[in-house]
């Protein structure tokens, strides 16, 4: 059956890439929680999806441009860093974490502060391929979840290189031929980020063999149907 994969914790119910809101996707049962990461003036990797604390903090303040301290400050402590949110994937018994990058800078901060909250076999990546090929020659045993956005095929030189176990879809991308391409590499489907539950059907039909959504208990009732009906 396909991985629940929560995108940036439980945001409907709490700020998204926030400790509670990836609390509450684990202790409802996720497999997966997927979190966006950038780096801080003073390198420090921090949960954020935008590049600004505009829209979910109200401060136009670049990331990139506030030292940790800063960004805490202007939070009220509310952004975590990884280490933060990783101490809480550490906290629960069961679970994984996606670490989606956008920049290769942020590649080496993230794969240290996996290793030294020694969760190596708990967390993957996906995420620019810059960035996927950053993660893969400082770890040659990450776990890579591909990101693809196009319905041209990767080619055969690109995945020999980045050796990824996952390939990494906007949901709109995945149908039969394409899910017949992924395993006939060897590679596992991911599709990215279904909300409504015929989407989500419609990709448990083709066969992958995980869902990102914003609604997890969805996607868990859309599970548990197929379940009771096989």
């Amino acid at each position: 059956m396909a991985l629940t994969v929560a995108h940036r914790g439980d945001p409907y119910h709490f700020r998204e890439n926030t400790l509670p809101s990836l609390r509450s996707a684990l202790v409802k049962g996720a497999d997966v929680v997927e979190v966006d990461v950038r780096l801080t003036r003073d390198g420090v990797p921090v949960l954020l999806h935008d590049a600004t604390l505009e829209r979910l903090w109200g401060h136009s303040t670049p990331v990139s441009g506030s030292t940790s301290r800063e960004v805490r400050e202007l939070t009220g402590g509310g952004v975590p860093t990884l280490a933060d949110a990783l101490a809480e994937l550490g906290g629960h018994a069961r679970g994984r974490m996606l670490l989606d990058l956008t920049e290769a800078g942020q590649a080496a901060p993230s794969v240290a502060a996996v290793a030294a909250a020694g969760l190596d076999g708990r967390v993957y990546y996906c995420g620019e391929l810059p960035a996927m090929r950053a993660v893969r020659a400082l770890d040659p045993a990450a776990e890579i979840a591909m990101t693809w956005k196009t319905s041209v095929r990767p080619a055969k030189s690109l995945l020999a290189d980045l050796a990824p176990r996952w390939l990494n879809l906007r949901f709109g991308l995945v149908d039969a031929p394409t899910v017949a391409f992924a395993r006939d590499r060897g590679l596992l489907v991911a599709a990215w980020t279904a909300d409504w539950e015929r989407s989500m059907s419609r990709l448990l039909a083709f066969g992958v063999d995980s869902v990102t959504t914003n609604r997890l208990t969805a996607l868990q009732r859309v599970l548990a149907r197929r379940r009771a009906r096989a």
